[in-house]
């Protein structure tokens, strides 16, 4: 049982890495979906609470800034990704600079981000779908009721095999793109700029900044939801046919793909009635502005319900993203191995997917009961923060690998990031700078010390356990033999 830096690893039993196979089908298309489709709930659903935060003017500056942050975290991953074509992505990133403890820090804080994200998705569905059938049908039905029905429908799909899981993460993306461009050219005439300064200022402060400086700081956190997890597709490398070819071009474009959409969003749902402080507060942003444009009749309502899926189409793509993450860093012994056996015959990793479903449904549920502690303040947004919090981490750790990776010789890399360290330390920059920001809203500041007492209380678990129990899987070879070039 070898030992390196501190972490003791053991050979795979003859059979183990055959229980955890992964099947192959991913092409360019079905990679810029699965990247579009993961983010795309971020124009329906979650960014519109940064109005009360910071009004419009400090919602569209945070937003101008967080794109630039994506732009250089995904030219950097679409150097890393060719490179390191793992299903662990961001992990092996981490692993192949840092070592064991650089890969399990990694890869926890983007477990956290991916198990928390489908739980603010699954939240903002609930929203639609109960508004919904309450004005249409007169049917109440608990929110929590709605959310566990959609983790069963959907961590049953993703079970079912990744050509399905694909193919729907398509369709879904297709339509929920089709139903913004609906919006988008029937709130155009519509927009008034009354409507989208109507948070009313703080003594002393303009209606384009309500809350001055403050209010752009504090709404970098749901900024950065109409960007968050484009970064996943590295996770699909070991189903994608050609990985070193595809990934940089369906990564690249699915980030200009959501920059354009969040833009359009940002101005037209909050410019037309009934304006950017009755949006701001709504868990179905975009149903407002479908009556606004449509009325209260059928027309809306079934607006309404396609534009649930946008929503879908981000929770079905994250669910497979948390069932890889777990599925990679369970297969080389940071979680428990157990997780990481895929389906004997549909090759999909059905246990990580259902662990991480009853994880982020068991966190919506204490913070939907446990609204006393955390006052009021929407359960999307609680969750959202920390989602947020482990994305950050996750950004910060995958910069530094690249700066890291970049000196390592003999590497090949089929796809090289026009904007290099530049690019990437300022990605990192603005990463650390919406860390310690989320840290300022008192609103969340509870919801944020959860999470990071998850986060170390992993950190704990790896140091005491998991690291005397390691499995040397492909990802940690081929990290060691790029780290020894």
């Amino acid at each position: 049982m070898p030992e390196r830096s501190g972490v003791t690893y053991r050979s795979a039993e003859e059979g183990y890495f055959e229980e955890r196979g992964l099947n192959r089908f991913a092409g360019v298309w079905s990679l810029w979906a699965l990247g579009v489709g993961a983010v795309i709930s971020g124009d329906f659903f979650g960014w519109n609470y940064g109005l009360l935060s910071g009004g419009f003017g400090g919602l569209l500056l945070a937003t101008a800034v967080v794109a630039v942050m994506y732009v250089g975290l995904c030219f950097s991953i679409a150097e890393l990704s060719p490179a390191l074509p793992h299903t662990g992505g961001a992990y092996s990133f981490g692993r192949t600079a840092f070592g064991p403890w650089g890969g399990f820090l990694t890869g926890l804080a983007e477990s956290i981000e991916y198990v928390l994200t489908p739980a603010v998705i699954v939240v903002g569905i609930g929203g639609y779908v109960g508004t919904i059938l309450e004005s249409a049908f007169g049917l109440s039905i608990p929110a929590p009721l709605l959310w566990a029905a959609f983790y069963v429908l959907f961590v049953g799909v993703n079970i079912a095999g990744v050509e399905l899981t694909f193919r729907v993460t398509v369709a879904i993306t297709a339509l929920a793109l089709l139903v913004l461009i609906v919006f988008w050219i029937g709130a155009l005439p519509h927009f008034s700029w009354e409507a989208a300064l109507a948070v009313e200022p703080a003594p002393g402060r303009t209606r384009w900044l309500p809350h001055g400086w403050q209010g752009v700081t504090a709404c970098l956190p749901f900024a950065v939801w109409f960007y968050l997890a484009i970064e996943q597709l590295p996770l699909a490398a070991e189903e994608s046919h050609d990985p070193k070819r595809d990934m940089p071009r369906g990564l690249l474009w699915g980030l200009a793909t959501l920059i354009v959409a969040s833009l359009l969003t940002l101005f037209l749902n909050v410019g037309i009635a009934p304006g950017a402080a009755v949006v701001g507060a709504s868990e179905e942003p975009l149903f407002l502005a479908f009556r606004t444009i449509f009325g209260d009749g059928a027309g809306a309502t079934g607006l309404a319900l396609a534009a649930v899926a946008g929503l879908v189409a981000s929770f079905h793509a994250i669910i497979y993203a948390y069932g890889r993450n777990i599925y990679s860093l369970s297969r080389a012994g940071y979680f428990p191995t157990w997780m990481s056996r895929t389906h004997p015959t549909r090759k999909t990793p059905h246990i990580a997917l259902v662990v991480g479903a009853v994880a982020g449904y068991v966190v919506a549920l204490l913070i939907e009961y446990g609204q006393g502690f955390l006052g009021e303040v929407p359960v999307g947004g609680v969750l959202l923060n920390m989602a947020v919090f482990g994305a950050m981490i996750a950004y910060l750790m995958q910069m530094a690998a690249y700066l890291k990776i970049k000196t390592i010789d003999g590497l090949e890399r089929p796809y090289v990031s026009p904007l290099g360290r530049a690019g990437a330390i300022t990605a990192a920059a603005i990463a650390a700078m919406t860390l310690v920001f989320l840290f300022v809203n008192e609103d969340y500041r509870p919801g944020i010390y959860g999470v990071a007492g998850w986060y170390a209380l992993s950190v704990v678990y790896f140091a005491v356990y998991a690291r005397h129990r390691m499995i040397l899987s492909p990802e940690e070879e081929f990290a060691e033999q790029s780290a020894s070039r």
